[in-house]
């Protein structure tokens, strides 16, 4: 079965492509920069093909089955490839956390169920984890209408995810609250959460399960929590006086330079020593709670055995329509990649 990852040469893409060479998977590599693609293609023994996000795009999807896109930042990428997947009847999944991306992707659903493809957003770090660990919560609490999830992770950014995050910014916190996704401030709302090592304060963040989590579970208010100083949430906060202009263009090139010059991702040793606690509460509307946490690999190395297991879910299954991780392969998924736990709920 052929399939593509577009976007390979970036941090995580050139991370799913080495697992791919050393489980002798033989996927597509593509992207717009033939120097690094070729040099990465040689180097891993795997074809390549050159191809922007243009009208290009649906011809070179053409004889493929399946395209992972890793290419951020996925509110700019994710919309040309999920039109060109319809088009060529292509599988689409990728690595976003992007709430406007899962949204976008849910009123396509319609579509690619008729184009008969799958169209899976957040098959990585983002959403996996978090996404199971909410199924399972709803699961054993099928009247819950309340959820707050949280994770605590200290293997540092990769380019790309901190461009994505600077891009947020501008746009400031985002909770459900009654099942409609909600505009808050930054740093809405902070808490002494345990998750997993010992209480921490953390704040909320506008993470990817605002929206997946509302998909999979139902749960009608969602708020997702970071573990951050009380220092850092007050510079967070502070922020909010001044959002507007940090969507000024020149404001956000002169933040993306720093990071191209400042960052460049964890390596391997860090990768390996950073592993993360994902915890998640739910409650009833008789104010029964209940808790759940578990133990998972880096967020890096989360995606790309994420990402690999959902690429074989949806090439031997052949699902379509819009789906969430938890949605297609059931909360079990996050025990079963390298490095997991098992969840542990407590009342």
């Amino acid at each position: 079965m052929s399939w593509m990852i577009y976007g390979a040469t970036g941090y995580t893409g050139t991370l799913i492509a080495e697992a791919c060479a050393r489980q002798g998977l033989t996927p597509l590599l593509a992207g717009r920069s033939e120097s690094k693609l070729k040099a990465l293609a040689e180097r891993l023994n795997l074809p390549y093909r050159v191809v922007g996000l243009d009208g290009a795009l649906t011809e070179a999807l053409a004889d493929q089955q399946l395209v992972l896109h890793c290419a951020g930042p996925f509110s700019a990428t994710a919309e040309p490839m999920m039109q060109a997947c319809l088009a060529s009847q292509t599988h689409y999944l990728d690595i976003t956390g992007e709430v406007a991306v899962f949204e976008r992707t849910a009123e396509l659903d319609e579509q690619a169920k008729a184009a008969g493809i799958v169209l899976m957003p957040g098959v990585g770090f983002d959403v996996i984890p978090t996404d199971c660990l909410a199924a399972r919560l709803k699961a054993e609490m099928p009247d819950a209408v309340s959820l707050a999830l949280g994770f605590d992770s200290r293997s540092g950014f990769s380019p790309g995810t901190a461009k994505t995050s600077v891009e947020a910014l501008p746009q400031g916190g985002l909770i459900r609250r009654k099942g409609q996704l909600t505009p808050v401030p930054l740093a809405y709302r902070n808490a002494e959460i345990d998750f997993g090592g010992g209480k921490k304060h953390a704040t909320t963040i506008p993470w990817g399960d605002v929206s997946t989590a509302w998909h999979s579970t139902g749960i009608p208010d969602i708020e997702v929590y970071l573990p951050m100083s009380p220092r850092k949430t007050q510079q967070l906060q502070r922020l909010n006086a001044v959002r507007g202009m940090l969507g000024w263009g020149w404001v956000q090139r002169f933040l993306k330079r720093r990071i191209e010059a400042r960052l460049t991702g964890p390596d391997e040793s860090q990768r390996s020593s950073a592993t993360t606690w994902v915890w998640g509460r739910v409650s009833n509307a008789e104010g029964h709670t209940l808790e759940g946490r578990i133990q998972v690999a880096n967020g890096y190395d989360v995606t790309v055995t994420g990402a690999l297991a959902m690429v074989e879910r949806v090439l031997t299954e052949n699902p379509s329509g819009f789906l969430t991780p938890s949605k297609l392969a059931g909360w079990q998924l996050v025990e079963s990649l390298p490095g997991s736990g098992t969840i542990a709920l407590s009342r």
